[in-house]
């Protein structure tokens, strides 16, 4: 009873939106083979910094060149756990580029 009070959060990120996606059904169909319920994948907000840069150094004050990074997220509630769910994400293989944060949570 103790395993079903348990909630795993999960958080992606990444640079590239198709390598998320990717990511987010890879740990979706490994949570559902061992039998925990699934909320998500939940897209957050895009995250965009915006850089301009000066294209010369010192002379061409108004020739600049302008730059973004998206950063995009995904959000995954797990619950109804076991043990066996835990390991086998523990044991998943990630693709390059992306963060994963992981959260236990306690629910009430």
């Amino acid at each position: 009873m103790a395993a079903n009070s348990q909630m795993i959060r999960i958080k992606i990120k990444s640079f590239d939106h198709k390598v998320i996606d990717e990511t987010a059904k890879l740990i979706i169909e490994t949570a559902e083979r061992t039998g925990a319920l699934i909320a998500g994948p939940i897209p957050l907000p895009t995250k965009i910094e915006k850089f301009t840069v000066n294209k010369s150094t010192f002379v061409h004050k108004t020739s600049r060149e302008q730059f973004e990074m998206r950063t995009h997220s995904r959000l995954i509630d797990i619950t109804e756990t076991t043990s066996k769910t835990i390991e086998s994400l523990s044991n998943l293989s990630l693709p390059a580029g992306v963060e994963i944060e992981i959260k236990m949570l306690q629910q009430k």
